[in-house]
């Protein structure tokens, strides 16, 4: 069975923001200039999802691999978070978004999961939208922490309803689309469970160029490819 769709709006994506610190090189600024750049095009794609109707957005924030990078880098990253949710709290009421983290969030400091805390306790009775930050995420992990979970619970068998309901995602529909940009052609660890039928789209660009123009053109593809979810046409 096919499933067509005509200007259908994907209700969940998820996007990889690959490739801030190669395009603030390629311009010959540093690397934390291609970040802010970077909230910019977060901010824009944000505005536009919830104006069309998209109702989950999930943004690959930080990943636990990053951690790896220099001390200095990870600093000022957290930092910028920090700002952003102070500086975009008005976008996100506006737009009645609600807000949430994903990821282990007892690897940040303190000032950063304070704000987290705030923004949802804000932000949890919001409708027109989630945005979903994985934030100090991986999806390996993710899994792990399911299963452990599941063991506390001394769990001998375990359905399929039990472990989606484990995940940090529980409660939030897997994704339609996945978008990642900056050249590579790889998930990294990003939601590995939840994209099993996901449309997957490879940019060319980094996200800093990235915007609402070929986030509509995504949309557009999206609605002429045909998901059959392992059935016959």
């Amino acid at each position: 069975m096919k499933i067509k769709r005509e200007n259908n709006i994907p209700n969940h994506i998820a996007i990889v923001m690959d490739g801030n610190g190669r395009w603030a090189l390629n311009k010959n600024l540093n690397r934390f200039q291609g970040h802010e750049k970077g909230v910019k095009v977060v901010k824009e794609v944000t505005k536009y999802c919830s104006e069309i109707g998209v109702k989950y957005l999930t943004l690959y924030t930080f990943s636990n691999e990053n951690w790896n990078r220099p001390a200095n880098e990870v600093i000022s990253l957290m930092k910028l978070f920090r700002q952003t949710l102070i500086d975009e709290i008005n976008l996100i009421l506006e737009n009645d978004i609600k807000f949430k983290v994903i990821g282990d969030k007892t690897k940040l400091d303190i000032l950063t999961r304070k704000k987290i805390d705030d923004l949802e306790l804000k932000t949890k009775n919001n409708k027109n939208m989630q945005l979903i930050l994985a934030l100090s995420y991986g999806s390996r992990q993710e899994i792990i922490s399911a299963v452990n979970n599941l063991l506390k619970k001394n769990k001998n068998k375990v359905n399929l309803d039990d472990f989606i309901n484990s995940l940090y995602t529980k409660n939030i529909p897997d994704p339609d689309i996945l978008i990642r940009t900056g050249f590579e052609k790889r998930i990294s660890n990003f939601l590995l469970w939840q994209i099993a039928y996901s449309e997957i789209f490879f940019i060319d660009d980094y996200w800093p160029n990235f915007n609402k123009i070929k986030l509509e053109n995504i949309i557009k593809e999206y609605n002429l490819r045909e998901r059959r979810y392992g059935k016959l046409d």
